[in-house]
């Protein structure tokens, strides 16, 4: 199976148990299309680049899975029926970037990268 990764901008106007709701939802979608949940993170609500659909501020949603090209075309077809999607965004992942996400979940890698203990000795002595 290939693995892919979805971005997802909700309208900030959803209440936090209908944004639960929606985000379960598409989980649910992409399991009942035998695709595998890898990863999930909740970003929560930023501000825009620019306006879409006359708001500035939108609730982002990351959702990292292994499955087939169906299961996202079905996915996709979800997005654009729910008025409340605002933008998304679905890329397929190649080995580096399979590898890079499962190093930054590691925390090997990127902004939450974790100081290993004897280097964190060595600099203070």
């Amino acid at each position: 199976m290939t693995q892919y990764e979805t971005v997802f901008i909700l309208t900030p106007v959803l209440s936090e148990d209908d944004t639960k709701k929606t985000i379960k939802g598409y989980i649910d979608l992409l399991k009942s299309q035998g695709a595998e949940m890898v990863h999930e993170e909740h970003w929560g609500l930023k501000n825009l680049r620019y306006p879409m659909k006359k708001k500035t501020t939108g609730i982002y949603h990351l959702l990292e899975f292994r499955g087939s090209g169906k299961a996202v075309d079905t996915l996709e077809v979800a997005f654009r029926r729910d008025e409340n999607i605002l933008r998304y965004l679905t890329i397929k992942l190649d080995k580096y970037a399979v590898k890079y996400n499962d190093d930054k979940r590691a925390g090997l890698v990127g902004r939450n990268k974790k100081v290993n203990a004897e280097t964190k000795e060595e600099t203070a002595s």
